[in-house]
């Protein structure tokens, strides 16, 4: 980067607020263990009422990614370093959760899968990588990109939104800042504003767990809105551990008032899909024709029980 270059993101840098010095930390090194965690939590707490200002924009992007999903779009979240490896963590637990395919919801980090091991330093800055990861999935219209950066600036997920809107996909933006110097205009701009960092400029920080909890947020309300619930019960999930399987028993446990092996032989008769084994039980139906009415319900549980 030339001087003059450095120069203006220094000037760039001076008006972003999470990298403003904060004033309730400024002691921060003279302070005892407690003293130090205390005044950390003491900032964490502003996190969620950051968010709760971002809950519209929030939700408008919660319903698009739902769309998106329903039509056969994917949801995309590109991101560099924090940012990226908190948007691939989100979409690689949706799988056992929620029982998506693994393409459907996929996290781009700038630098590749080996970064979210090994911080790669200036990955962030290259605007090509991300123009080569969107096209090496084979981005379409029919995508939902959703960029994800503390500060407004970052070339890496700016470049892929630029992209993603020159194809006809819908973007939406989150950021951690408050901004006028935006260039690009996603569908959906959500602004977490958490303010000072506890240590200045360490967006893994507060930023980072706003951004932990908007994501949440999206996809969670994105997979309700599908139908991958019933009630609070994540009856979607695929039981790819020893504790989903547990879970899988426990629900029909719970919800049906039977026993272990009740459960586990209306498991093995309904594929392992516990869904479908809510709906045999309570219709007194076999697997295809419960298959066949959570079908035509779109996924609904609550619609034909």
């Amino acid at each position: 980067m030339e001087a003059n270059d450095r120069k203006n993101l220094i000037d760039i840098l001076k008006n972003l607020s999470t990298e403003q010095p904060n004033p309730d930390t400024h002691d921060i090194d003279s302070l005892t263990p407690l003293e130090i965690v205390r005044k950390i939590n003491n900032e964490d707490k502003k996190v969620a009422l950051a968010v709760e200002k971002a809950l519209p924009e929030i939700a408008r992007a919660a319903q698009l990614a739902a769309e998106t999903l329903k039509k056969g779009g994917r949801i995309i979240y590109i991101g560099a370093g924090t940012s990226g490896r908190l948007g691939v963590l989100d979409a690689a637990e949706c799988p056992p959760t929620f029982g998506t395919d693994p393409s459907q919801i996929i996290g781009l980090i700038s630098g590749g899968y080996e970064t979210l091991l090994l911080s790669k330093e200036g990955a962030e800055d290259h605007t090509d990588w991300a123009l080569a990861d969107l096209e090496r999935i084979n981005l379409t219209s029919r995508d939902f990109v959703i960029g994800i950066a503390a500060s407004v600036r970052t070339p890496y997920p700016i470049a892929g939104l630029e992209f993603a809107a020159s194809i006809g996909c819908r973007t939406a933006f989150i950021v951690c800042n408050e901004t006028d110097i935006l260039e690009i205009k996603p569908d959906i701009l959500i602004v977490l504003a958490v303010g000072p960092e506890a240590i200045t400029g360490s967006t893994r920080m507060k930023s980072g767990s706003a951004q932990k909890m908007t994501l949440n947020l999206i996809s969670t309300t994105a997979m309700i809105l599908l139908g991958k619930t019933y009630g609070n019960l994540m009856v979607d999930l695929q039981a790819r551990s020893e504790k989903l399987a547990a879970r899988s028993h426990k629900i029909l446990m719970e919800l049906l008032k039977i026993d272990y092996d009740s459960a586990e032989r209306l498991l093995i008769e309904a594929g392992g899909a516990v869904k479908t084994a809510i709906a045999m039980k309570r219709l007194s139906i076999d697997k295809a024709e419960a298959e066949k009415r959570l079908k035509k319900a779109d996924g609904f549980l609550k619609r034909i029980i």
